[in-house]
């Protein structure tokens, strides 16, 4: 990729927009690369939708620069900003049928009909409707009325693809199906995409990167797997997935290391990169995702930390099971994930166990 291709396609610049006494975006700064596929993320009310309609035009900021491209858009009316939108209901025209709905946004161009033809047949197969050209809205299932619209914004070839939660009406296995067919979409067009998104789990296996909201601001922006392992602060460490939280307290700092104390674990080594912001004397928090720890039973060499708990609660979540253990020795309450296998142990309500884990599994907040 050269310098040119790694420049911002969209840069928003302190960007605030009130309703009423509500302020729905409140200072949101952030860049997004030509080609990346970018999800805004956060739980309703957050101001992302807001923000992707900013970025559309159908909301004008208060306050904060909009650029597209290079160029301030702020001022520009939806219709001329090199952007396209993917609605929530996909907004297809339904006394047309699959070709008319795709070539509409053609009507007001300068094509002749041999292109307009052409360009729709193109991204008919590109979306994986080719040969349903004729087929009326309402024989549309709801994968295909996804795809109509997909390929309604695509035709017009715009520099940015907005898509506001555009997988939130399909059911799970057509979901995911769609997530990994988008994601394959984005990729073969080459276009920036920028989703809407309340669903954790699908923005972590579409995203190439992907910024956390809350009440109208942004609290992290990184990589998929960085956001995940390395949460910046405890609201995002809860939004993303789940993790167990306990109080512990630093003890010392040395040479990049950082020990810290906890009556759940005892004494535990962190390196610097597992620690987020500066980490204070005194007291602070621990997190450790629920599948980094291990469950085993009977006596152990090979194992170095561990406590003992006794299971409470046992859930079956196909692929994975969830245990809720109670540690005997500190009375709290830990939650522990494995996978499901043929290797997998016959645990049972009530069974006393060892809960153990490798330091570099966890992340310090202060």
């Amino acid at each position: 990729m050269n310098e040119q291709d790694n420049k911002p396609i969209v840069q928003l610049r302190k960007i605030k927009k009130s309703f009423g006494n509500i302020k729905a975006v409140n200072g949101v700064t952030l860049d997004i690369k030509k080609g990346e596929f970018f999800s805004l993320l956060g739980p309703s009310g957050c101001g992302k939708t807001t923000l992707l309609r900013l970025i559309a035009g159908f909301e004008k900021p208060d306050s904060g620069e909009i650029l597209i491209d290079g160029n301030e858009v702020a001022s520009i009316e939806p219709n001329l900003r090199p952007t396209n939108m993917v609605f929530q209901n996909y907004a297809i025209f339904p006394h047309l049928n699959v070709e008319e709905n795709i070539g509409y946004g053609l009507i007001q161009k300068k094509y002749v009909e041999k292109e307009k033809v052409k360009m729709v047949n193109e991204i008919l197969e590109l979306v994986g409707l080719g040969g349903l050209h004729k087929r009326v809205a309402s024989a549309l299932s709801g994968g295909q009325r996804q795809r109509v619209a997909l390929a309604r914004a695509l035709i017009l070839k715009p520099k940015v693809l907005l898509l506001d939660e555009p997988l939130s009406a399909l059911d799970k296995k057509l979901r995911e199906q769609m997530q990994s067919e988008l994601r394959a979409l984005q990729r073969a067009v080459g276009i920036t995409f920028v989703l809407v998104t309340h669903d954790q789990q699908e923005a972590l296996a579409m995203s190439d990167k992907i910024a956390v909201m809350f009440d109208g601001k942004v609290e992290q922006v990184a990589l998929p797997q960085k956001l995940y392992d390395r949460p910046l602060t405890k609201g995002v460490a809860s939004f993303i997935g789940s993790m167990n939280f306990f109080s512990a307290e630093l003890l010392a700092e040395k040479e990049g290391n950082i020990t810290v104390h906890s009556n759940v674990f005892g004494e535990i080594v962190l390196l610097e990169g597992q620690f987020s912001g500066q980490p204070n004397r005194g007291d602070i928090e621990l997190g450790v995702r629920p599948e980094m720890l291990d469950i085993s039973v009977g006596a152990s060499t090979t194992i170095n930390n561990f406590v003992k708990g006794k299971i409470e609660e046992i859930s079956f979540l196909g692929q994975t099971t969830q245990f809720r253990v109670i540690l005997l020795a500190s009375k709290e309450t830990i939650l522990v994930l494995l996978n499901n296998s043929s290797k997998k142990l016959n645990l049972f309500q009530g069974d006393i166990v060892k809960i153990s884990w490798e330091p570099s599994s966890f992340v310090g907040f202060s």
